[in-house]
């Protein structure tokens, strides 16, 4: 693909498309005239029998005759692109080596696989390889089916990002070979029963080992393995890529065991509440005690999904070794990153060029990273910006890499407080620092101007530099355009070095159209990524997400490339981590509960739930495909015999009417294959859509594109595949790709992969991989989690809720599965949490308590529950490394969002989906404040306010009522009062934060004075009305007033 050759606008269904060159001319395209040989540039040439030369029948790497000749007698006799050993060919001189090779292809049989599913497989591959696609496939002979991959014949291949030869693949149950994956250190195959060992069992140990080792290559005398450097790598690239790292049983143990007694506990405190009720206040009696029910099963979901926490840890070098050897080429797998985006004015365009430079950036080969913008509100800001960031990124990127620097945006890198200089001993470092400051202040001027500009719409719309109409004027309105920013043939740095794949992307909208929001988005990346690159892992990112760890991508492909572990794992789960968060983190921005806690029990489990950013898929996983199978170990056949207790294998009775049919039935296979191939192509467009090139490219297990497919086709392909009708009657978002029919569309697709069989990786490397912004102001805040809520409410309506889905395959483990149910139940807590936080002022005001007066031995359950509590949250603490603030943090906001977002998104979610009511709560900005933080205390009103707000007020009128009636009534009213405001003041105590944020910065008084000013205030004048000391009192009755004659 070529890069800066223009923006490419159109429209599939209305037979459109155009080639916008903006401002820059595109430059020539190589020529591609004839098959030439990639290493001295010869003509391949033809063999004896008229055909084209073919060196490697693997991957059909062009090489002439000459140099294949070569390269098996003088070289290392691999082919130059897959590795694998060069075969003798006819016609070639035999050289070491050749009489080891057997006439079966290890290749074909390195799975095991039956015969006839394999060949059934490849046969179906093929046909659509050469039916639907004809990339110029050579003659076919109809007798033989060749056992390597078509030759591209057309022209000199290319090289692509991500390119891996052309192989047919089954999917589903089955998982073939390719020339990627090919065993690096293959162990020896043992050959039991040989005539060779048997004559040579009667000799002694020594002897038998001798000839162990002359059989496996080690010929001469015993050398010494343990001193060679190169055996001790080897060894060491032999070893798992990563390994679970067990919590310690001191810890874990003790945890376990309080869990269980605080569910003992639990049980005999409901039972009692139960057994006793309030007879002068039974409707705040049930009330409390349905709500503790609820209570007590919410926890349950919470809490055991956590019994089996784990940490892991990973080993780069270990992968360096297995797939970076010295002096060739790289061998891990390419990946596709995805970045998201809607409004540039919401969404700073600053903040994107930063990821998208933290991604460029990344310590990974850079012909394996393609960086995809998705901007679907279709921006020319977005676009313009883009294009400066690229041109910015020729001398970002080489800086970053030549004096290992992190983190690599530069925003983040220029804002750290630290000595810049430590660890840097390169003389020229400081000079090139500063010159890059310069040139990053530049740039920061620069996207500040086209920000300004874009702030005033002209009247004609927006014209691009050459004239022509911005072709996304109208947002709802618009064609699929595609832009090349950075490429292969054009991608190069201010040192000439190569740069990664920047593409930007803007899927085609039109009216009457359903488009799905961000999970449409990001399904119209998987198709035009899988068009132009086809990388088997796939990264995504939301827009002010920025790697924070040049490695991360190297962390998750420790789990997903690891031969033992990698093959069922669907995803690589990070934590999510952010910037300009104050100290104290006063509304739980940071969530370290749920990330460091929640998220490492569900780890032992199935994996961890899917969370929208930061997660490393692998594609054949969003394709709906099913993990391969483990195999299975063989039935064992049984005799008649009494020491088996089993039966015999009964024999297939022999059927004169079948035998009659075989001749018939004979007559009608090539038939029946033809007609199961033809309904297996129609099944795939029917999942995939009506593209040919991406259904073939869906059946690549290890990515990869045709290196002879030219620019123009794959482009226009790409603008295919992002047109707005492109999935209609198709399973996209519904089995395929991120799933619709809710806001919150990743805990879907997790969902839905782990209901497969999948199981998900969550890795925390010590420097957190990625880091974002969060909203730490109130009322933002409380917006984000009512997003969250209302579509966690939407799942648990919808078809595909955790409480009734996926039990059919029994795939999903019951603790993941409840995981999930918590997930989607948990904002209905808000209805019990109001009324609950509503019982203390009612109880204040009224007079009456929830709980009859408790003997001494009933008291003792409630301080069993209370102590078990706190030991549950003490032990949880101390085996997650969370602290005791973090927890508090969370705990506080629980509360406030519970009263608040939760409770508007259960109603919102009913309105929804009972009445098709669509309601929306809008944010209206009232204060800002430019100082750091200064957005903590911003004052923005929203109706997500009034009911903590409410709880807040009548909870201190009740305390203030409460004591005055204490006060009021004597010493004895006291004890029964201590209950009451101890309840009372739990609520205030976690609502403080959101009190915080209502009274804002309040002139710098500290909200505590202003909180203990009032309530002093209120009881002391309360107090005073008691007293009245300048009021004379009067003993007895006054007989004035009462006009009786005492």
């Amino acid at each position: 693909m070529e890069a800066s050759a223009g923006l490419v606008a159109g429209s599939h269904n209305r037979n459109e498309l155009v080639l916008i060159h903006g401002h820059q001319e595109p430059k020539p395209l190589k020529s591609l005239n004839g098959q030439v040989c990639e290493i001295c540039g010869d003509e391949i040439g033809l063999t004896v029998d008229g055909d084209l030369f073919v060196a490697c029948n693997e991957c059909g790497f062009p090489v002439c005759r000459p140099c294949y000749e070569y390269e098996r007698r003088e070289g290392t006799q691999v082919c130059p692109q897959c590795k694998t050993r060069y075969k003798r060919l006819k016609g070639s001189p035999r050289v070491e080596g050749d009489d080891d090779e057997e006439d079966v292809d290890d290749i074909e049989h390195e799975f095991n696989m039956d015969e006839d599913e394999q060949n059934k497989n490849k046969h179906l591959a093929e046909a659509m390889l050469h039916g639907k696609m004809s990339y110029g496939r050579g003659p076919e002979d109809d007798d033989l089916t060749p056992s390597f991959p078509p030759v591209i014949t057309g022209g000199r291949s290319r090289p692509v990002s991500g390119e891996f030869p052309i192989a047919s693949h089954a999917h589903g149950d089955q998982v073939l070979a390719s020339s990627l994956h090919k065993r690096v250190h293959p162990y020896p195959v043992s050959e039991p029963g040989s005539a060779r060992w048997d004559e040579k069992k009667e000799g002694g140990w020594k002897e038998r080992m001798d000839d162990w080792k002359m059989q496996q290559g080690n010929i001469g005398p015993e050398p010494d393995d343990f001193a060679d450097p190169d055996m001790a790598m080897l060894d060491e690239a032999r070893q798992p890529l990563s390994r679970k790292v067990p919590i310690a049983s001191s810890k874990l143990n003790p945890y376990r065991m309080v869990v269980v007694t605080r569910l003992i506990v639990l049980a005999i405190f409901l039972r009692y509440r139960i057994l006793n009720p309030v007879h002068d206040a039974v409707g705040l009696w049930l009330t409390s005690v349905i709500c503790e029910i609820w209570f007590a099963f919410s926890w349950i979901l919470d809490q055991f999904p956590k019994w089996f926490p784990i940490d892991r840890e990973t080993y780069l070098d270990r992968l360096s070794l297995r797939y970076e050897r010295e002096g060739e080429p790289s061998m891990l797998a390419a990946v596709d990153i995805f970045v998201s985006t809607v409004d540039p004015m919401k969404e700073p365009p600053l903040v994107t060029a930063n990821t998208v430079l933290s991604i460029l950036a990344m310590d990974y080969p850079v012909d394996k990273i393609s960086c995809y913008v998705s901007d679907d509100g279709a921006s020319m800001l977005t676009f313009e910006s883009l294009s400066e960031t690229a041109e910015f990124a020729r001398k970002w990127v080489p800086f970053c890499k030549k004096f290992a620097i992190e983190p690599r945006a530069p925003e983040m890198y220029f804002a750290l407080k630290v000595d810049y200089l430590k660890d840097k001993v390169q003389p020229t470092f400081v000079k090139e620092r500063r010159a890059m400051k310069r040139e990053y202040e530049e740039f920061k001027v620069r996207i500040n101007a086209l920000v300004a500009k874009a702030s005033k719409v002209p009247p004609e719309g927006w014209i691009m530099q050459d004239g022509t109409p911005w072709p996304g004027n109208n947002t709802k309105d618009h064609p699929g355009m595609i832009q090349v920013f950075l490429g292969h043939s054009g991608g190069l740095d201010v040192e000439g070095n190569e740069l990664p794949r920047l593409v930007y992307v803007s899927r085609e909208k039109r009216p009457g159209f359903q488009h799905h929001k961000k999970a449409g988005a990001m399904n119209a990346l998987i198709r035009v990524s899988a068009v132009l690159t086809n990388a088997p892992f796939m990264l995504n990112l939301d827009c002010d997400h920025y790697v924070n760890n040049s490695k991360a991508v190297r962390e998750a492909m420790c789990f997903l490339m690891d031969p033992q572990v990698g093959r069922r794992v669907c995803y690589v789960q990070f934590p999510q981590r952010f910037d300009g968060i104050d100290r104290h983190d006063r509304y739980a921005n940071r969530n370290t509960v749920f990330f460091d806690i929640n998220m490492k029990g569900l780890d032992g489990i199935q994996g961890p739930v899917y969370v929208g950013t930061g997660c490393v898929f692998r594609r054949q996983a969003l394709y709906g495909y099913n993990p391969p199978k483990e195999p299975k170990r063989p039935k064992m056949v049984s005799c008649d015999c009494c020491p088996c207790f089993g039966r015999r294998k009964k024999l297939p009775k022999y059927d004169k009417q079948g035998a009659k049919g075989e001749e018939s039935a004979a007559n009608l296979q090539g038939f029946d294959d033809d007609k199961e191939l033809l309904m297996s192509e129609m099944n795939f467009e029917r999942k995939f859509g009506q593209s040919a090139i991406f259904v073939t490219s869906t059946l690549m297990i290890e990515g990869g594109v045709p290196p002879s497919s030219s620019p123009a086709a794959l482009l226009k392909e790409a603008i295919h595949v992002i047109s707005c009708g492109y999935e209609d009657k198709t399973e996209w978002g519904s089995e395929l790709g991120w799933i619709y029919g809710s806001i919150t569309e990743d805990i879907l697709t997790g969902f839905k992969m782990h209901c497969r069989g999948w199981r998900s990786i969550y890795c925390m490397p010590k420097r957190p991989a990625f880091k974002g912004s969060a909203p730490i102001n109130l009322s933002d805040r409380l917006n984000q989690v009512l997003r969250w809520a209302l579509g966690s409410v939407e799942i648990f309506f919808s078809r595909h809720s955790p409480v009734w889905y996926g039990y059919k395959d029994g795939n999903l483990k019951w603790l993941e599965r409840l995981a999930y149910v918590n997930t989607t139940v948990y904002p209905f807590t808000s209805l019990p949490l109001l009324a609950y936080c509503m019982l203390p002022a009612i109880c204040l005001l009224t007079g009456k308590f929830i709980m009859p007066t408790i003997s001494t031995f009933a008291s003792l359950f409630f301080i069993a529950l209370f102590t078990s509590i706190f030991a549950t949250g003490i032990l949880e603490l101390r085996w997650s490394g969370v602290t005791i603030e973090e927890w508090w943090r969370n705990e506080q906001f629980w509360v406030i969002g519970g009263v608040s977002a939760h409770l508007f998104a259960v109603v919102q979610g009913l309105l929804k989906i009972l009445a098709g009511i669509d309601t929306n709560f809008t944010v209206t900005s009232k204060a800002t404040d430019d100082e750091e933080f200064g957005e903590l205390y911003a004052f923005k009103w929203t109706t997500l306010l009034i009911p903590p707000t409410t709880l807040l007020i009548i909870n201190l009128v009740g305390v203030v009522a409460g004591i005055s009636d204490a006060i009021n009534n004597g010493y004895q009213s006291w004890g029964p009062l201590f209950g009451k405001l101890f309840f009372a003041f739990w609520v205030i105590v976690h609502l403080y934060p959101f009190l915080k944020g209502l009274m804002g910065r309040q002139n710098r008084t500290p909200t505590i004075v202003v909180i203990w000013s009032i309530l002093l205030a209120s009881i002391f004048s309360l107090l005073w009305v008691r007293i009245d000391p300048f009021v004379l009192k009067t003993k007895g009755p006054d007989v004035k007033q009462c006009g009786i004659n005492c």
